[in-house]
């Protein structure tokens, strides 16, 4: 085992921990902060996958935009409240045993298939990747589609909110 396996190792635990964090921790805050961290640890993995650009969009977009615009939306909401209740609702169980079952179909899915058995091909040196993926994102026959509609989502998603914490006067 190279010391790349160990630290691949060592920043999945570290991501899928801070995941389960992210969604059973109490206080909303601390749960943004956990949700930092998962987002970091993604960002460790794309640099350990030799994709430099979207480790760095990673650390960019996702940890120093969203995830600290998250946290001052959580900070300036006056009803910031803890959750004093239960976090196990009462169907626990059956969503255990449906994630055992899809982690168990998933190894077995990944155990068969042959991609993990063989080599990817190595990159050419002079293929400027990026300039790759910024033609792939606006070509007509590539992304520019899904790259769109994204982007429509995303508006729709900003116009739901405004209109969530629209104050209504009475």
């Amino acid at each position: 085992m190279t010391v790349l396996h160990v630290i691949f190792l060592v920043t999945a635990v570290v991501t899928l921990g801070a995941a389960v964090m992210v969604v059973t921790a109490r206080n909303l805050i601390h749960s943004a902060l956990w949700l930092i961290l998962s987002l970091f640890g993604v960002a460790v993995i794309y640099g350990l996958l030799s994709a430099a650009f979207f480790a760095v969009v990673q650390v960019v977009i996702y940890i120093g935009a969203i995830a600290i615009l998250m946290i001052f939306a959580i900070m300036l909401t006056r009803r910031v409240k803890q959750d004093v209740g239960s976090i196990v609702n009462k169907g626990w169980w059956l969503a255990g045993l449906l994630a055992l079952v899809l982690f168990t179909a998933l190894v077995w899915l990944f155990s068969t298939w042959s991609g993990f058995r063989t080599p990817l091909p190595e990159l050419a040196t002079d293929v400027d990747t990026i300039k790759v993926l910024g033609a792939a994102l606006v070509s007509p026959s590539h992304y520019v589609l899904p790259f769109e509609v994204a982007s429509v989502l995303l508006l729709a998603a900003l116009i739901g909110a405004v209109v969530v914490a629209w104050e209504r006067k009475s």
